[in-house]
Formats: C-alpha cells, sequence, structure tokens
C-alpha cells in the first residue's frame, strides 16, 4: 500500500521509563503500524498494556524513546513547537474520564468555543457553531449556558466529542471513550461516534480493552500485550480466525449467552505468571503464559509475520522456518 493511501504510519515507536539506574519500564518497545484515510483502527489489550501510551506518542504528547511518527507524511517528531502547535488542529483525543477532562469553571459554550478562538476558525460565529455541535451530538442548545457538574457521565462524553469536532481534525484518538459509562449508555455514544465517524470523514485510533467494542466500531484491529502488538488483522477476519495465542485467550475469555454454545467452545487456559514489563526477557513477551510456547520462543522476540491478506502475527508458529 502506498503511503499516499495512510493518513498515519507508526515505524518502530518506543516508549521507555527509566525507574532507576538499573530498571527500566518498557511501556511501548518497537510498534509499527498505519492507519488508512478514513479508518477506524482499534487497538485493544489489557490494563497496562500501553494503549494509552501509544496513543499519546502518536499526538506527541509524551516524547518517544525512538521511532517515528509520520502524519500525512510529516515526520512529527522533527517538528518544532510552532510547526507542531499549526498541526494540532487536525490531530485530537477524546479523554476517558469525561469528569475529569472538561474544565468545571467553565460553561459548555466556552469549552467548545475556546478551541476555535485558538485555532482562528469560524471567527464571529464560534457560539453558532457550538451549537449546532450539540445538536449534532444530540444535546438542547439550552446546555450552552450550563456547567459540566449539571450533566450525566453520557452528556459530558458527547460534550467531549462535539469538543473534539469543534477543530474540525483529520484524526481522532479515541481513548476508551466508553469505558466510564454505564452499559445502557455506551452502545448510545458508540453508534453517536460512528455516525460522526462516516459523517465527518474522520480517521481514527480506537483504544479499548473490550473486543466487543471495537469489533464494533473498527475496520481493522491492533492486539496490544506488555507494549509490543500481538496480532492486527481486518475485524470480521480477527474474530473468525485470530492466530496468536493471546488473542486466542482474549476470545476464549468471551461469555457465550447460549449455554450450550459455552460449553462447547474449546478450553483454552493460560497458566503462569505474567512477565514484567521492567526489563522483560529478550524473547516473547507471551511466553511465561503460552501453552503453545517453542525453545525458540524463549530468547528470541518474533517478527510480524504475514499470514494472510492485511493479517500479521507477531508469533513463531507461523514462521515456515520453524515448521509454521
Amino acid at each position: 500500500m502506498s503511503d499516499l493511501e495512510n493518513l498515519l504510519k507508526v515505524d518502530n515507536l518506543k516508549k521507555h521509563f527509566q525507574i532507576d539506574r538499573h530498571r527500566t519500564l518498557k511501556a511501548v518497545d518497537e510498534v509499527s503500524f498505519t492507519i488508512r484515510k478514513g479508518e477506524v483502527l482499534g487497538l485493544v489489550g489489557e490494563s497496562g498494556c500501553g494503549k494509552t501510551t501509544v496513543g499519546r506518542l502518536l499526538l506527541h504528547l509524551l516524547a518517544p524513546t525512538a521511532g517515528q511518527v509520520y502524519f500525512d507524511g510529516t515526520d512529527l517528531y522533527a517538528l518544532s513547537s510552532d510547526e507542531m502547535r499549526r498541526i494540532r488542529r487536525r490531530m485530537q483525543i477524546i479523554f476517558q474520564d469525561p469528569y475529569s477532562s472538561l474544565n468545571p469553571r467553565m460553561t459548555i459554550g466556552s469549552i467548545l468555543t475556546f478551541p476555535m478562538k485558538v485555532q482562528g476558525l469560524h471567527a464571529g460565529r464560534e457560539l453558532q457553531r457550538a451549537v449546532y455541535l450539540l445538536d449534532r451530538v444530540g444535546l438542547d442548545k439550552s446546555a450552552i449556558n450550563r456547567y459540566p457538574h449539571e450533566f450525566s457521565g453520557g452528556q459530558l462524553q458527547r460534550v467531549g466529542i462535539a469538543r473534539t469536532l469543534t477543530v474540525e481534525p483529520d484524526f481522532i484518538v479515541a481513548d476508551e471513550p466508553v469505558s466510564a459509562l454505564d452499559v445502557s449508555i455506551q452502545s448510545q455514544v458508540l453508534n453517536l461516534f460512528k455516525e460522526l465517524q462516516e459523517e465527518f470523514h474522520l480517521t481514527c485510533l480506537f483504544i479499548s480493552h473490550d473486543l466487543s467494542v471495537v469489533e464494533f466500531i473498527s475496520d481493522r484491529i491492533a492486539v496490544l500485550y506488555m507494549g509490543k502488538i500481538a496480532e492486527i488483522a481486518p475485524a470480521d477476519v480477527l474474530f473468525q480466525s485470530c492466530r496468536h495465542p493471546y488473542t486466542e485467550s482474549l476470545f476464549s475469555a468471551i461469555l457465550q449467552p447460549d449455554p450450550e454454545l459455552e460449553q462447547s467452545k474449546p478450553p483454552f487456559t493460560l497458566t503462569g505468571e505474567i512477565t514484567s514489563p521492567i526489563n522483560p526477557p529478550a524473547g516473547c513477551r507471551f511466553y511465561s503464559r503460552c501453552p503453545k510456547r517453542m525453545d525458540v520462543c524463549r530468547d528470541n522476540a518474533p517478527p510480524m509475520i504475514e499470514v494472510g491478506a492485511d493479517h500479521g502475527v507477531a508469533c513463531w508458529l507461523y514462521d515456515p522456518a520453524q515448521g509454521g
């Protein structure tokens, strides 16, 4: 695929935190992927695997230890602070917790118009644009003069989505935007997000620990484990024929509503202890828990191996040299 079709290209991205003289936490380690224009890439994994760190690195909210992020062909890490400030309008984030991401001392109108004033957009018509976006996310225009504490969590997340859209971005990082909401509200916000993504032709990285959420919202899904991508594939392919043992374990943990289907599922039991991200071993991060591990996995980190069209798996099981 040509780079012209990719809005975002991530190459060998790393973020290591030095804890002390002898210990390094490798939160993100050699992560590479692309996001096509107009695509939603779901990033899924258990808590602490590095998902949020990846999102913040893409927006240059964190400085990387190594690697590059190219946005529309531009190396973000090579930009000056002034150049990065200008490009930030095109890259926005929806935060996980709507209660802490909105200024409690500002009215909803001020929250929505302030980004437009900073970026010089819709001069003289900021309030009209704010009212339009409130209506678009399902809120009445009377919200303009109210404060965040007067709204529910679901309503506040709608405000957060509206605020993201005020500066007309091309790319959005949605960092678990529904995980703090009640299940009954999650579906409403997800449906709204999907409608707006299609209407405004947005390119998105959608971060979640919930497989059902990323299946609904994503075109492709990347599975992150201990700071490394274990598998990446189109959403339908991943759900029908996942290959990595860690991905298999995630799917085996999904409860089936039909008791007979639940009982007929093949057993997939993980044993062993989770590898620490602090000074991790040289081999596969999943080695200590993997029921299919081989000797090569202990000391050698697997490369990303193509197992199908647009389907990559970081597992020695699929390396032809290992008999895969």
